[in-house]
């Protein structure tokens, strides 16, 4: 059997996609959520090989919801998003339903599912870097073990590569992030952080001052007394944001 979960934040949008479900017997709903708290859970849970994802849900939305999923199952999209979006969907080869979902759209879904034509987890894993990096975000969703904290992008001091995560520091603590550094030098506003070192991509407005170091390289002293190494690179590039 196929374990299959729905995550929806409107009963009556599940219920007619559990009445869908019903022609696919080789289908079976092992849960449905209500948010993507509920979903991150449920995934764990049950493992499920196929996920119908609402995306505009409140608390955390379906691609927030997804970067705390790991392996991620295969997704169908449940979205009102406008043609822009859509387009996207469609390059990474993601199948999506526009509300209100007809039951031959979402039969056509379901059966590029079971046919494995589009390789739908690889696909997902694309959409959501896609998704996420042209996205214009002002906060970060992390996973503390059972818990999820959502951090508003104001309160990062610094970011950090660690092996293969990134250590996104605030006021609170460090918080660990399945990502790359350079996911979020593309994605976050260039105004206001600067990758300054291989290792370090700094908010700007977090700098207290910069002193000499070694040969061509420089020391930030942020507001919290931490020092953070710029390199020459890093330098040239504050140089010409902060007009020094």
């Amino acid at each position: 059997m196929i374990k299959a979960i729905l995550i929806d934040d409107e009963p009556l949008s599940r219920e007619i996609l559990k009445n869908y479900l019903a022609r696919f017997s080789q289908i079976v709903v092992a849960a449905e959520c209500n948010d993507g708290f509920e979903g991150v859970k449920a995934i764990q849970q049950y493992q499920p090989d196929l996920v119908f994802l609402d995306i505009q849900m409140p608390k955390i939305n379906g691609f927030e919801m997804l970067e705390l999923v790991a392996p991620l199952p295969a997704v169908i999209f449940i979205t009102a998003f406008d043609e822009f979006a859509l387009k996207a969907f469609e390059a990474n080869a993601i199948d999506y339903l526009l509300k209100p979902v007809s039951e031959a759209r979402f039969a056509k879904a379901v059966q590029k599912f079971l046919d494995k034509s589009l390789q739908p987890v690889a696909a997902t894993t694309r959409l959501l870097d896609t998704m996420s990096a042209h996205a214009q975000n002002n906060r970060i969703v992390v996973k503390t073990g059972s818990r999820v904290k959502i951090i508003p992008v104001h309160e990062i001091e610094y970011l950090e590569a660690d092996d293969d995560f990134v250590k996104i520091v605030t006021a609170e603590g460090a918080f660990l992030k399945n990502k790359t550094l350079a996911f979020y030098e593309q994605s976050l506003d260039p105004q206001q952080f600067v990758r300054v070192h291989r290792s370090y991509l700094l908010r700007i407005s977090q700098i207290a001052k910069i002193e000499p170091y070694q040969k061509e390289t420089h020391l930030a002293i942020l507001r919290n007394g931490k020092q953070i190494p710029i390199s020459k690179t890093g330098y040239g590039k504050l140089k010409v944001i902060l007009g020094i």
